[in-house]
């Protein structure tokens, strides 16, 4: 993926450039906005990574240029924490998401790791907004289960109805929700996506209703939420079933009056949006536990769309793997020339526990540990299993832990197969030779 840093401040450039190449990605520089105009006429770039305020032509004036003449680019707004409001302003004018320059670089990854993940779904949009191919968010299927619920969000989309989309971890909830914002009337408007076990209680309500100046410790500044960052558009909360119960009355509260207070202020806010939320939990259990609130759910769930897990849907499974074969192939710069006997059917026959999410991976896993482009049987589950490798609970460790034992077992074995020849290697790789001695570095390969 190609990403041009923009900022005014040649130390942050360069950190930025560091950390981007590090993890993979082609990066350009630009220290004004005048001058990525004048890269974007001439390179194609799939982000933009922009500082708000600079001398000259600021962020702001650079996302409406790229918004009108490269609407294929994505722009990422990097600020401080005074203007997060006008961060938040620029979500609005069609900013992919916003960074806050103190806060840890391990969340700007993430970020743009999501962004190139659902630019490789999102193929080319379709000319009728309001009808967007189901190719372009890999829903393409021929199980009827999956079918019935493709349709029932098709029908749903055009209302303003409360949205509640079950399903196990990785069964796509985020993606079928983006399709149902697409094919709504709200299309042209943000869609903005919370996941709610990723925040503290406390933090969980300053990030979807904003606060005011002094209202807690740190809040040096106004901050407007996810709610009004999703006015007239869609708001998406994922793992619903993680908030806690006071939070649950502030969102029944928000969801009866279209009303919204920041914390710390005594101003009602109107607010046009449409709610869409998700989660993996029994929520009717968690109700008769006292976990959860009953009008809450009946609030959220005028329509509920669930999604079969994949070990339920094994028709669509030789498209699915075709297609992730040919996105690795593509996003690691490794040549799939032939499939060795038994690797389908191994992948056919799993029962995927972690769903398309880990389909992915295991594929990616193929393709990084191919051979002279040969895809072998033996790397499937490593030899082992996955059940004999995830035993119980406590066996299982983060993905990023896991991708960065393959890279290193591979770069060290690419090494070894160049001679230690870190010229070669690099160009093998099909990375730079800084971005080699980093991982190098990185994992003490030497």
């Amino acid at each position: 993926m190609n990403i041009l840093v923009v900022d005014d401040e040649i130390e942050y450039i360069m950190a930025m450039e560091i950390i981007l190449e590090s993890e993979g990605y082609d990066v350009s520089t630009a220290t004004s906005g005048e001058e990525a105009v004048k890269l974007l006429r001439t390179q194609n770039f799939d982000a933009i990574l922009t500082d708000l305020i600079m001398g000259g032509m600021d962020g702001m004036d650079l996302l409406k240029i790229v918004k009108d003449d490269y609407p294929q680019t994505e722009v990422i707004i990097v600020t401080g924490y005074g203007t997060v409001q006008n961060a938040v302003q620029a979500m609005k004018e069609g900013a992919y998401t916003y960074f806050v320059k103190s806060h840890d670089p391990d969340e700007l990854k993430m970020e743009v790791a999501k962004l190139k993940m659902l630019k490789s779904i999102k193929k080319d949009q379709p000319v009728d907004d309001t009808a967007p191919s189901m190719d372009s968010f890999l829903l393409q299927t021929k199980s009827p289960k999956f079918k019935k619920a493709l349709n029932l969000a098709q029908k749903s989309a055009q209302s303003n109805a409360n949205i509640l989309i079950l399903g196990e971890s990785g069964v796509g909830k985020e993606v079928f929700a983006r399709y149902i914002h697409e094919c709504s009337k709200r299309h042209k408007k943000p869609f903005i996506a919370v996941n709610c076990h990723a925040f503290s209680e406390n933090l969980l309500e300053s990030e979807l209703f904003g606060h005011e100046k002094g209202s807690f410790t740190g809040a040096s500044e106004r901050r407007k939420g996810r709610f009004e960052a999703a006015n007239e558009g869609t708001l998406m909360l994922d793992e619903l079933g993680d908030i806690s119960l006071s939070t649950q009355v502030k969102l029944l509260r928000t969801l009866e009056n279209k009303c919204i207070e920041r914390i710390g202020g005594n101003k009602s806010i109107e607010i046009d949006f449409r709610l869409l939320c998700a989660t993996n939990k029994d929520l009717k259990k968690a109700i008769e536990k006292g976990e959860f609130r009953e009008d809450l759910f009946y609030r959220i769930s005028t329509i509920a769309i669930e999604i079969p897990p994949l070990r339920n849907r094994k028709e669509d499974l030789p498209e699915l793997i075709r297609f992730f074969f040919e996105k690795s192939s593509t996003d690691l710069d490794c040549v799939v020339e032939r499939i060795e006997d038994g690797v389908m059917e191994s992948l056919i026959n799993y029962d995927y526990p972690g769903n398309v999410r880990e389909l992915k991976n295991i594929i990616e896993r193929l393709v990084v540990l191919s051979e002279d482009g040969v895809i072998r049987k033996k790397h499937i589950f490593d030899n082992k299993g996955m059940a004999e490798k995830l035993e119980s609970i406590n066996d299982i460790r983060p993905l990023k832990d896991v991708r960065k034992e393959m890279e290193s077992e591979y770069i060290a074995e690419a090494l070894a197969r160049c001679d230690q020849n870190v010229t070669t290697t690099a160009k093998k790789l099909g990375i730079s030779r800084r971005q080699l001695f980093n991982k190098i570095n990185e994992y003490n390969l030497r």
